[in-house]
């Protein structure tokens, strides 16, 4: 780990804009059938497992690495996400398939993340997208700055001392994953269940 929280706060409080129920476009990299992925998240899991219920491990079918959001379902016209969609394959096209490494952890205040190395690739198609966004929108939602590419594989569930989570995870040494990333995906997310959960609305293929 490269750096220590003092203290956790619970991942799951209720964003501005969200609640039960609402529904919200975002880009994301997923990682199905990338097995080495969730070899590496699985391991985190069972070194985290005898922590019980102070963390959120995240199971395979939900890992993800965040990208770009676009907006909340009923405020965002379906045409203008249709528009963003036709836009980014135009523009992930121009960018090659990649490989990427993930891991080892840093503990966050809300998680246990993955940094993903090199990043330089996934701003890429961040940066992408985003001129998709802005192809069809006025305006990009969020900020272009303050992007850090990682893979988290537990959030946490509460507010307490970081100190157990960072023992539980002093001398793993587990060996990082690698992943292919060729193709970057539009979900249809919510986090009703304090996990997020979605639907796949269109995958992009690269180049």
């Amino acid at each position: 780990m490269t750096t220590q929280p003092e203290f956790m706060r619970n991942h799951w409080w209720w964003r501005p804009g969200w609640s039960a129920g609402r529904r919200f476009y975002t880009w994301h990299l997923t990682f199905e059938g990338q097995n080495d992925v969730h070899r590496l998240a699985g391991q985190y899991r069972s070194a985290l497992a005898p922590l019980g219920d102070i963390l959120t491990p995240i199971p395979d079918q939900w890992l993800h690495l965040t990208m770009q959001g676009i907006g909340f379902v009923g405020e965002t016209e379906e045409r203008d996400v249709d528009a963003i969609v036709d836009a980014a394959h135009n523009r992930l096209a121009a960018i090659s398939a990649f490989d990427v490494r993930i891991g080892p952890e840093v503990l966050d205040p809300e998680a246990v993340l993955l940094h993903v190395r090199p990043d330089s690739p996934v701003r890429s198609i961040r940066n992408a997208i985003r001129d998709a966004i802005g192809d069809v929108l006025d305006e990009v939602p969020e900020k272009a700055e303050g992007f850090t590419p990682h893979v988290s594989v537990a959030y946490s569930a509460g507010d307490g001392p970081a100190e157990p989570i960072a023992q539980a995870l002093v001398g793993l040494d587990l060996a990082p994953a690698q992943a292919r990333i060729s193709s970057a995906e539009l979900i249809v997310i919510h986090r009703d269940n304090q996990m997020y959960e979605w639907e796949s609305y269109a995958k992009v293929p690269l180049g």
